[in-house]
């Protein structure tokens, strides 16, 4: 199935495909000494499309439940000078 139907399947109906929800984690040395564990954050690899729909469906709550008032940040979906 090309990944524009899984797209578009995915925007309507506000489901995201398994692959797409799983992540690679790996750690990231931040500073200091290497062999102190405590000197690493884990960061997560998601695929573009995934976060992509993620996105969507977080701003759609956020929009719906008026978790963030317009006033509140500037940068949301429904915003229209962004």
């Amino acid at each position: 199935m090309p990944v524009s139907i899984i797209f578009e399947r995915s925007w309507r109906t506000g489901e995201v495909p398994e692959d797409w929800r799983k992540a690679n984690v790996t750690l990231v040395f931040k500073k200091g000494k290497k062999e102190d564990p405590g000197n690493y954050r884990p960061v997560s690899f998601t695929s573009i499309p995934g976060k992509v729909i993620i996105l969507y469906i977080i701003s759609k709550h956020v929009v719906e439940k008026k978790v963030v008032r317009s006033g509140q940040h500037e940068f949301t979906m429904d915003n229209p000078k962004h």
